[in-house]
């Protein structure tokens, strides 16, 4: 690699960072521009559910690399800055005033899109979504106003809105179209720890619930008053905050003819289909070499680590993305950690070691031949190491609940 090329990285949330910080760790010489659509330093976004939304973590202490890093490390930062298309035979990406850039290295970073749902008043007053600084900061002004919350969607965000919520002493009603929450991710076992959390705090759920329509106040047709169910029940509230999941932000990559299925493709090395573009984080749909299949999760861990391998990629150098997943929850007194992917439909039994009532216990999802797919440890800390050993391996399930049986 020569000290006249040019890398860009289109993103500007952890993975960008961390890409820009692997290429200068491997001495990378050449010219690195990071390019932001929103106008703050690259920051990490657990916190906006989580610390931040709780008052315990301010965005300094959550931004990536401060100013002077960049500085210091010779990389062009162009916040406020949207990429309008990429162009991979010219080598270009096009910016806001419709002059280009050139590059001869590619790293997309682009992250994810909250979901909106097709339904009357989505877009009135007092309708929030969760993805950004600005949107956190906005939801702890609400919390020091409204008296009543209405959460459509019980996944990872939901729930840990409703817990900061509740911690703010503002009632709480969650409206869930599934029979219990986070049962893509966890499944109905783990599910019913996690409605059995938000009920003991005294949370309103609403399962098996369609939202019809966002209301709004008659007098002024664009403030939302709460949620229309389709079977008419009317659940009032001062806001709405829509948690339904996101939509990785892949129309650059697929606009630019580059392999996509949700995500966008990218091999072991998170190269996509194009050999001089690679894509890390939330957008990354990649093959995993242990798992055996493609993965997309939407996890911080990913974005943490995924740019390590990607920025060997774009140096030439051979690499393989082979962490598995990770991901962490906080709510109210449970703090929770899950390694591995045990997806829906796919494993035989879930195995639990500790007390579930005091929720302080590890669950293991187990295959149909006692193989372990995945582990949750709650409130009991130190285990990730072991679990991480033991997916993959054949387990006697009577062994693996009895806690004198060592890990």
């Amino acid at each position: 690699m020569t000290s006249d090329q040019h890398f860009v990285i289109v993103g500007g949330g952890l993975a960008a960072a961390k890409t820009a910080e692997a290429l200068r760790d491997n001495d990378f010489a050449g010219t690195v521009t990071l390019i932001s659509a929103e106008d703050y330093l690259p920051y990490e976004r657990p916190p906006l559910s989580k610390e931040h939304l709780v008052g315990k973590k301010s965005l300094e202490e959550f931004t990536v690399d401060p100013g002077q890093w960049y500085r210091d490390h010779h990389i062009d930062v162009r916040l406020g800055t949207e990429v309008g298309a990429i162009d991979p035979s010219a080598k270009t990406v096009t910016l806001p005033d419709g002059s280009t850039l050139g590059y001869d290295k590619l790293a997309l970073a682009t992250g994810s899109t909250p979901r909106r749902l097709p339904i009357p008043g989505m877009d009135a007053r007092e309708v929030y979504t969760l993805r950004t600084i600005g949107d956190s900061d906005a939801l702890i002004e609400l919390f020091g106003s409204a008296r009543r919350l209405v959460i459509i969607g019980a996944g990872w965000i939901g729930l840990e809105v409703a817990s900061a919520a509740r911690a703010a002493q503002v009632e709480v009603t969650i409206v869930e179209s599934a029979e219990l929450p986070l049962l893509a991710a966890l499944g109905p076992e783990m599910g019913r720890v996690f409605a059995d959390l938000h009920r003991d705090h005294g949370v309103d759920l609403r399962f098996g619930a369609q939202v019809e329509a966002i209301t709004t106040h008659q007098g002024e047709a664009d403030l939302a008053t709460g949620v229309r169910l389709t079977d008419g029940t009317v659940i009032e509230g001062d806001a709405v905050l829509v948690a339904i999941g996101a939509r990785p932000n892949i129309e650059l990559a697929a606009n630019a003819g580059l392999a996509t299925d949700g995500g966008v493709l990218v091999d072991a090395s998170l190269a996509t289909s194009d050999p001089d573009i690679v894509a890390v984080g939330d957008i990354a749909d990649a093959q995993h070499p242990v798992l055996g299949r493609r993965i997309r999760v939407e996890h911080w861990a990913n974005a943490l680590n995924q740019p390590a391998v990607a920025a060997q990629t774009m140096l030439g150098k051979s690499a393989s993305y082979e962490r598995l997943p990770y991901f962490f929850t906080d709510q109210y007194d449970l703090g929770m950690e899950y390694t591995g992917y045990a997806a829906t439909g796919e494993y035989a039994q879930v195995v639990v070691r500790g007390d579930v009532g005091k929720r302080e216990f590890v669950a293991f999802w187990l295959d149909a031949e006692n193989r372990v797919l995945a582990g949750m440890n709650v409130n009991i800390w130190d285990v990730t190491d072991r679990i991480k050993e033991l997916i993959g391996r054949q387990v006697d399930p009577e062994r693996l609940a009895d806690t004198s049986t060592p890990l």
